[in-house]
């Protein structure tokens, strides 16, 4: 059994980039995400594992660190929240064309602009649909407890260097604050620069006598190399798809209505199924853990099962085009969704079923 602590989520990621091995974390501060850059400073994970730590002047700049340290096939990584992660889009598109790893964590508030600092899911067509520009995708990972903050980070970066691809941590500000009881993996001994070369021979480390000049680029200004360069993004999607799906399900045995949420919703419902089962009603629980690739197939096959799903967000309702497109038309999919940094109560998401699912 790994190390037990009491840590906030945003604590647990920083500490688990370490242990993972990371070799730069590259950000800006911002409520409520900035406890991983105070957690990494206070560290001084340098004097542990050599890992380098720096505030840059913006998160603009910041995720362009991120590009030319991932470019040279470094574990790196970035954190952020809701208008900060914005600001990174660009960068974002860029390191996806170029087909580059890093994990880059968004604690969510609310919004738009400047919104509230309070927690939020609103980002989710930002995540999940691409918030820069192209036809890109990047693995999102929705982490719905501390202890999923910390599995997640090493998660994230296995699967950035597994597919080259930016991975997103997507959180929200009361999971990054909250404490709970940890178990930390015991940490991972870091690459030397030659496993470095070894491991990732695609990166452009200076051109040593044995290979071959490397430059790491999004650009192709010939129409027909570029729809290559798509092609092959999409291939590699496709591959996600198929194999890195996670997902959880509660108490689906012998439901006939359905909870979907994610994260801190999924907390929520979790309480929501208990007091309904309490009145007779037979409800269970399905969270997707990937919000990219989405769990499509599980999610089709449970829809063939139950008579209605409610989905929970804190949002307008953004996972529920998701939802339906996965479901099709043949049952009832209503959503019910809080904003401004209010967290819906358990008792408010049993009322939404009654109200919207079962008498609607």
């Amino acid at each position: 059994m790994g190390e037990l602590r009491l840590m906030k989520g945003n604590e647990a990621v920083a500490e688990a980039a370490i242990r993972a091995g990371c070799d730069g974390y590259f950000g800006y501060p911002i409520t409520p995400q900035s406890e991983v850059m105070e957690y990494l400073m206070a560290e001084k994970p340098h004097d542990r594992t050599g890992m380098v730590v720096l505030q840059a002047e913006s998160e603009t700049a910041s995720i362009n660190m991120l590009y030319g340290a991932a470019g040279t096939g470094k574990m790196v990584m970035t954190s952020s929240s809701s208008p900060g992660i914005s600001l990174m889009q660009e960068g974002i598109s860029y390191m996806a064309g170029a087909e580059l790893p890093a994990v880059i964590v968004n604690v969510v508030r609310g919004g738009p602009g400047l919104g509230t600092i309070q927690p939020s899911q609103a980002d989710y067509f930002q995540a999940v649909k691409g918030g820069g520009h192209g036809d890109y995708k990047m693995i999102v990972l929705a982490p719905a407890s501390v202890q999923e903050m910390c599995d997640h980070t090493k998660l994230g970066f296995d699967l950035a260097f597994k597919y080259r691809t930016p991975v997103m941590i997507l959180s929200d500000g009361a999971i990054g604050q909250m404490m709970e009881k940890v178990v930390l993996f015991d940490p991972i001994p870091r690459r030397t620069d030659e496993d470095l070369i070894k491991q990732n021979p695609w990166a452009a480390t200076g051109k040593p006598k044995d290979r071959e000049h490397i430059i790491i680029t999004s650009l192709d200004l010939d129409p027909a190399g570029q729809e290559r360069v798509n092609l092959k993004l999409q291939a590699k999607y496709r591959k996600m798809e198929e194999n890195e799906v996670l997902y959880e399900t509660l108490n689906c045995e012998d439901a006939e209505y359905v909870f979907v949420a994610f994260g801190l919703s999924a907390r929520i419902c979790q309480k929501s199924m208990d007091l309904a089962r309490a009145k007779g009603i037979k409800i269970g629980l399905f969270r997707p853990i990937t919000l990219f690739p989405f769990p499509v197939k599980p999610m089709n096959e449970l829809g063939k099962k139950v008579k209605g799903m409610l989905v929970v967000e804190m949002n307008a309702g953004q996972m529920i085009e998701d939802v339906k497109l996965s479901v099709g038309c043949s049952i009832k999919i209503e959503h019910f969704g809080r904003f401004g940094g209010i967290i819906p109560t358990p008792d408010e998401v049993v009322k939404a079923l009654e109200t919207q699912i079962i008498g609607g």
